[in-house]
């Protein structure tokens, strides 16, 4: 099952969640991003959160599930409830942007639940954000924009072909090499690591 979530973050364009809606069996707003649900013509199923952000008016369609557990945030109350109902894709929107901690926040909270699904991902008006896993392989076009993130400190032994800039048993660390902005230069990019959390950001073209 395919899972959409919105959430009250910056939003990426009505097309491209569209796109995602279309096939997908339940869409979820995390509390204030059913505002940006409806604003766009979207009708949630589900309404998810401590709804703070938001007032229910009593004639919603979907479900409203108030949550007040303060030791989660809206988005972990919307994936929670996703996993409980056994979905197997989520994609997220709206999980970026606005404010700083809030995005950080949301990146860990992606950490958290990759293992729960067999995909999940973040998608803004600029790249789809994921976790992989070691070994990683996939095709994209020629001259795409990738970035490669250590999100909890550091990747260990990390090996990259296709890119531009490749690695060869190398180190990705916070504060001392990151693997922003690269580029493939053949449509097979293959990665394997041995130790960390890799973030793989793939770029829009704005």
């Amino acid at each position: 099952m395919k899972v959409v979530v919105i959430c009250d973050g910056e939003i990426a364009p009505k097309n491209i969640i569209l796109d995602d809606i279309k096939n997908a069996e339940v869409l979820i707003a995390a509390d204030g991003g059913a505002t940006k649900a409806m604003e766009m013509g979207f009708s949630p199923d589900i309404i998810i959160g401590d709804l703070d952000s938001y007032t229910p008016a009593g004639n919603e369609l979907a479900e409203i599930v108030r949550d007040p557990d303060q030791e989660t945030n809206d988005l972990e109350k919307a994936l929670n409830y996703a996993k409980k109902k056994s979905a197997g894709h989520v994609v997220v929107f709206g999980a970026t942007g606005k404010r700083l901690d809030h995005t950080l926040k949301n990146l860990s909270v992606l950490l958290q639940f990759t293992p729960h699904f067999e995909s999940i991902c973040f998608k803004d008006n600029y790249s789809e954000i994921r976790m992989i896993l070691s070994p990683f392989r996939e095709e994209f076009p020629l001259y795409t924009s990738l970035s490669l993130f250590p999100l909890s400190g550091s990747v260990e032994g990390i090996t990259t072909k296709g890119l531009k800039y490749p690695l060869a048993n190398g180190s990705l660390k916070n504060g001392v090499q990151d693997g922003s902005s690269n580029e493939t230069i053949k449509k097979t990019v293959e990665i394997v690591f041995k130790k960390g959390d890799l973030l793989l950001l793939v770029n829009h073209k704005t």
